[in-house]
């Protein structure tokens, strides 16, 4: 198939994007490339892209424009019928959403506006689109579940991501376009983001510096390994959403529609303490933390564990990899890349 990738600079964009290739797709990745952190790990993504393109037998385009340019955004469309639109690009991160809004507004609001305008336009058979666990927010009935109301977010970013999921429920109300967002729990391994915790963990404990932890270290986390996400999202957009012909108004399930567009939880299904991720990296790196307590951070969730049932039994959604397995892989990727 002819896949659009947005985002795939970074870390989901990047592995989803390899494992196309591996497949024989023909993909297109588009990405802006911004500074939100080192644009040389992006740099060093896109540079194994091409080395997977010209290794395998699908085709490999990348674009180097920002979404929240309408025209670029159309030029990309009008170039290539996409049967596929895997849309990742998005500002993350929490914390930087208090200090920095508009980034939020721009690339996850305007830019996810003109790529629904573009699959409407130009009849794309299937969006999928990253969400995040954060919109549970003030949830706290545990496992968080799809079919639970998730209009309580506790940051601008998860607002945001809220906001992504019912202007996608409007297009496939509106045009029939079939949507499908997709909550991720925690996702880590190999060439992860520099701003989330494995990675800061590594390095502060490799350099000997003391590491973080929030809410004195009683996070409790779904963390979910990388090729778990990936096959997730592939399974996911392989399916095509369909309305859901047992929809009650009277009784609306938030995870699914009358319309052609549901929502899935991607996470392992498998609460970690934070504390225990710790020890499990120090024991993989053979080399103990300095141990920094700090109270919970605004914006912060204390919990998130992942019901997958749904995305089970509609895609045969399965994670396999143990935190174990996942911290071994991402600490071997960290030494190779930083020759540590």
């Amino acid at each position: 198939m002819n896949i659009l990738v947005t985002g795939c600079a970074g870390f989901i964009g990047f592995h989803t994007a390899m494992r196309l290739l591996e497949r024989g797709d023909v993909v297109v990745g588009f990405d802006v490339v911004n500074e939100y952190y080192d644009r040389a790990l992006k740099e060093a993504r896109l540079a194994k892209l091409r080395e997977k393109a010209a290794a395998s037998n699908g085709g490999y385009t990348f674009v180097r424009a920002n979404l929240a340019d309408k025209g670029e955004v159309e030029r990309c469309f009008s170039e290539c019928r996409f049967d596929r639109v895997i849309h990742l690009a998005a500002q993350a991160g929490v914390r930087y959403s208090l200090e920095n809004p508009d980034a939020y507004v721009e690339s996850n609001i305007v830019g996810f506006t003109n790529i629904l305008e573009a699959c409407r336009y130009h009849a794309v058979p299937h969006l999928t689109y990253a969400s995040t666990s954060s919109v549970y927010g003030a949830n706290t009935k545990m496992p968080f579940s799809e079919h639970a109301g998730v209009d309580h977010p506790l940051q601008f970013y998860a607002a945001t991501k809220r906001a992504n999921e019912l202007m996608a429920h409007a297009y496939s109300h509106l045009f029939k376009l079939p949507t499908t967002g997709l909550r991720f729990f925690t996702v880590y391994g190999p060439w992860g983001r520099p701003d989330m915790a494995l990675f800061l963990f590594t390095k502060n404990i490799l350099e000997g510096r003391p590491i973080k932890l929030f809410n004195n270290g009683n996070h409790v986390r779904d963390f979910t390994y990388i090729d778990d996400i990936v096959d997730g999202a592939i399974r996911a957009s392989d399916d095509v959403a369909r309305a859901n012909p047992d929809w009650d108004a009277d009784h609306p399930d938030p995870a699914t529609s009358n319309a052609p567009f549901r929502i899935f939880n991607l996470g392992a299904n498998r609460p970690v303490e934070l504390i225990s991720y710790v020890e499990t990296l120090e024991e993989i790196l053979g080399k103990k933390s300095i141990k920094e307590f700090l109270p919970l951070q605004p914006g912060d969730v204390p919990v998130t564990i992942s019901d997958v049932s749904m995305a089970a039994d509609a895609i045969g959604y399965k994670p396999m990899t143990s935190v174990s397995e996942g911290v071994r892989l991402f600490v071997e990727w960290y030494r190779e890349y930083y020759s540590q």
